[in-house]
């Protein structure tokens, strides 16, 4: 009966650090794929002269593999672009996607919204 209780005890520490290492595991691949797309989109901007229209766009020119799942949605489609109609660079000619967020609701552990990652 004691070494069931010490189990117990000893779990009841774990399991909430376990959980937040996930948590955190999450938010760091969502920051890495924030800026895997954001350079994607930077990059396709600058050598096709336009802005992409779409994610999908990104992928169908090579320079994403696929469209990454937000980790914290666990939904590809959860993704809110940012149309701008501002111009990157002086040879742009179309104006379209300039950045990207995450369409999770909530805040991280840092206390900052997911959307204005």
């Amino acid at each position: 009966m004691i070494v069931i209780s010490i189990i117990v005890i000893l779990m009841g520490f774990a399991a909430p650090r376990y959980q937040q290492s996930i948590l955190h595991a999450r938010e760091t691949v969502l920051r890495d794929d924030l800026y895997v797309m954001r350079n994607a989109i930077d990059q396709y901007t600058l050598d096709k002269k336009r802005a992409p229209q779409s994610l999908q766009e990104l992928v169908d020119s090579g320079y994403l593999k696929i469209i990454p799942k937000d980790p914290i949605t666990g939904s590809s489609e959860t993704w809110q672009v940012v149309n701008e109609d501002t111009l990157m660079t002086v040879d742009q000619t179309q104006p379209g996607i300039s950045d990207i967020h995450s369409g999770a609701t909530g805040a991280s552990t840092e206390g900052t919204p997911y959307s204005q990652w």
